[in-house]
């Protein structure tokens, strides 16, 4: 079981407390550190949020939400040992061909150690802002993904798509690793096949251990009619009510299937929260 510290970026909102919870962490033993994102939060939202019972998104409306890329890069030199990647970005939002040199640059410099986990957002208000079309956002994300697979690949890429359309270029530095490893995520039958056809990864939003169960068996079962050894999809899932009992947490994902639990920073926020953080990881990864 690998373990990763989500949402770090939520906590570590400054450099100084970025740098320090970073290098705790990983000398806890987590093997990676994630940021999320959104670009803006709207006055007013109407979206429904996904994983919430009332739809309200967490959070107050001036929390700190740095960008994921840059927040990331900024720790990465410090903390040269843990994997370093998003959760979530969300893809259609971005500029495919910029994203793509911004990822790969990264990832260059810190030795293959970036994760790109995407989603295709659940805020049409977000989007209305940044002037970028709603509908099919989802297409929209399968071809961006192609697309910047096509530029990580080699010189002289080229792409002739709906949503996206270049004819030979090359974009250096290119990974050293050939690519970057991507997580998909989403509790949706479309996140799930998405994961099951182009992911490296997948990433459930539920905490609920049932819905957990059933959303690993779906993506198990799309993976197989992709023709996919299901496997070779790397799991990732949030502790949610598992922190109650972290060392029962861990044993309950492992019967799932899991293969990193990642650990919400908000769980080590304010005083005494690095404290928590290593008396969780005294108790779950030292196990």
């Amino acid at each position: 079981m690998k373990f990763g510290l989500a949402f770090a970026s939520s906590v570590g909102t400054d450099g100084d407390s970025s740098i320090e919870l970073c290098q705790r962490a990983a000398a806890l033993g987590f093997d990676s550190v994630w940021g999320g994102e959104h670009v803006i939060v709207p006055a007013r939202i109407d979206s429904p949020y996904p994983y919430s019972p009332d739809g309200q998104m967490p959070g107050e409306p001036d929390s700190q939400i740095p960008d994921p890329l840059i927040w990331l890069a900024y720790v990465a030199a410090a903390v040269p040992t843990v994997r370093l990647g998003t959760c979530i970005l969300i893809l259609p939002e971005r500029n495919p061909i910029v994203l793509a040199k911004e990822l790969a640059t990264l990832d260059h410099l810190t030795g293959g150690r970036v994760e790109l986990g995407i989603g295709v957002g659940w805020m049409r208000e977000e989007f209305d802002t940044l002037g970028i079309p709603w509908e099919r956002r989802g297409a929209r994300t399968d071809e961006y993904l192609a697309a910047m697979r096509a530029l990580w690949a080699g010189p002289a890429a080229e792409f002739h798509g709906e949503f996206v359309d270049f004819p030979p270029v090359t974009c250096s530095p290119r990974p050293p690793r050939g690519a970057i490893p991507i997580m998909v995520g989403g509790d949706t039958p479309a996140a799930i096949r998405r994961a099951a056809q182009h992911g490296d990864g997948y990433f459930p939003g539920t905490t609920d251990p049932e819905l957990l169960q059933a959303r690993i068996a779906d993506l198990r079962a799309a993976a197989i009619a992709q023709k996919r050894e299901p496997d070779s999809i790397e799991i990732s899932a949030i502790f949610g009510p598992q922190i109650v009992d972290p060392v029962a947490g861990v044993e309950q994902f492992e019967k799932f299937g899991v293969d990193r639990a990642m650990i919400p920073a908000f769980f080590f926020a304010g005083p005494g929260g690095l404290d928590r953080l290593e008396a969780f990881a005294e108790t779950a990864i030292a196990r």
